[in-house]
């Protein structure tokens, strides 16, 4: 047996696959609805109510919805009775109507009727996925019209307030997911930076990129380069576009103090890692040519940083991450931030050793505790 509640809610458990054979054109009613036949032992007098509560709901009675089908049945303490053998909707109004989508189903369909008219090769994602169009029925016509701009002019090199669509500025900030899955049916594999989830940077727009922090150590190298100060902080793009960097010194730290501090270094440079903002530095290729130094705080995490920028730059060293220096400044020592250990597969033998250390006993020696007489003198050893 099955109420009118559960017929609708079997119904529109069938909506998103209603709208798949929409797209396909393919035939879908009638849709049988599935139920418990009624057995010869039931009770007679449940089964005179469910009927009557049944059909009272129906198409018939109705003027739209299911359509019951009654056939005689042999009950054993009652005799022959007209019973429910089948339940179907016949038609998509009848469907729609039931389960209250009728305004819902027209605005899909012109949705998708235009989109067809304009880029017929979603007609296979329109099929497969109804459920990522219908959250956006309202701003269809606006996503299409930046769709098709895009389409036009891939890889435009503006800021998204910068495309002349009609749309207002923030419009494709705010329904990037959808676009993204659109962009990346529609543009060829050339027009889309596959590895980069960041919508601006897959789709070759400009946006506001995170920067990082350099400062020359030597102040013929700054005169060499032309540079108006020593001290300056580019986007990722520009720093990875500087000229004349490659064979450079460079000596990545963590903490910002640590960075304005260090003492000159002959053809050195300096970069603010800012912890895991080292990310940032993979993108600029001139560090290739360059001999590399890292320094960040003795704790697990430093030495992740570490593992992390070897992976971009194989070429890079650390130093003062070493047990001497822990033991040196063993007063300094605090409890690290907890953490579970890491698979650091850049790490050689010593820093490993170091590393599973300061894990083991979740330690943590800052880089602001070493004494600037021993910062110069490392960097003098490593530099000389």
């Amino acid at each position: 047996m099955i109420t009118p509640d559960e017929i609708r809610q079997q119904a529109e458990r069938k909506y998103l696959d209603f709208l798949r054979a929409k797209v396909h054109g393919e035939s879908f009613f009638p849709l049988a609805i599935r139920f418990r036949k009624t057995k010869a032992s039931d009770d007679y007098l449940a089964l005179r109510q469910w009927v009557g509560e049944l059909l009272a709901e129906s198409k018939a009675e109705r003027g739209f919805g299911y359509t019951v089908l009654l056939a005689e049945r042999e009950l054993r303490r009652y005799g022959r009775q007209s019973l429910p053998a089948h339940i179907t909707i016949d038609t998509a109004a009848d469907f729609l109507r039931l389960i209250g989508k009728v305004a819902e189903f027209e605005a899909w369909e012109t949705a998708v009727s235009s989109t067809l008219a304009q880029f017929p090769q979603l007609q296979e994602w329109l099929a497969q996925y109804p459920q990522r169009v219908l959250p956006y029925l309202a701003v269809w016509d606006d996503l299409l019209t930046v769709c098709a701009y895009l389409v036009a002019h891939p890889r435009p090199n503006l800021y998204l307030r910068e495309l002349p669509v009609p749309v207002h500025t923030k419009f494709i900030e705010d329904n990037q997911a959808i676009l993204r899955y659109f962009l990346d049916e529609l543009l060829p594999p050339t027009a889309i930076q596959a590895a980069e989830s960041h919508f601006e940077r897959r789709f070759g727009l400009r946006y506001d990129e995170r920067q990082i922090r350099l400062r020359l150590l030597d102040e013929a190298l700054r005169h060499a380069l032309g540079w108006p100060a020593a001290d300056i902080s580019l986007t990722v793009s520009d720093c990875a576009a500087l000229r004349g960097m490659n064979g450079r010194t460079v000596l990545i730290v963590e903490n910002k103090m640590t960075f304005l501090t260090l003492p000159s270094v002959p053809n050195g440079l300096a970069i603010w890692g800012k912890g895991f903002q080292v990310s940032l530095l993979r993108d600029v290729g001139w560090l290739a040519d360059c001999t590399i130094w890292y320094w960040g705080d003795l704790d697990a995490q430093g030495f992740a940083i570490l593992s992390q920028l070897r992976g971009y730059w194989p070429q890079t060293r650390s130093f003062l991450m070493d047990e001497a220096t822990l033991a040196k400044y063993q007063d300094f020592v605090v409890t690290g931030t907890p953490t579970g250990e890491m698979a650091l597969a850049n790490l050689d033998g010593e820093e490993t050793a170091v590393y599973h250390h300061l894990l083991t006993h979740s330690l943590r020696l800052e880089q602001e505790r070493i004494s600037q007489p021993d910062v110069a003198a490392a960097i003098g050893r490593l530099c000389g």
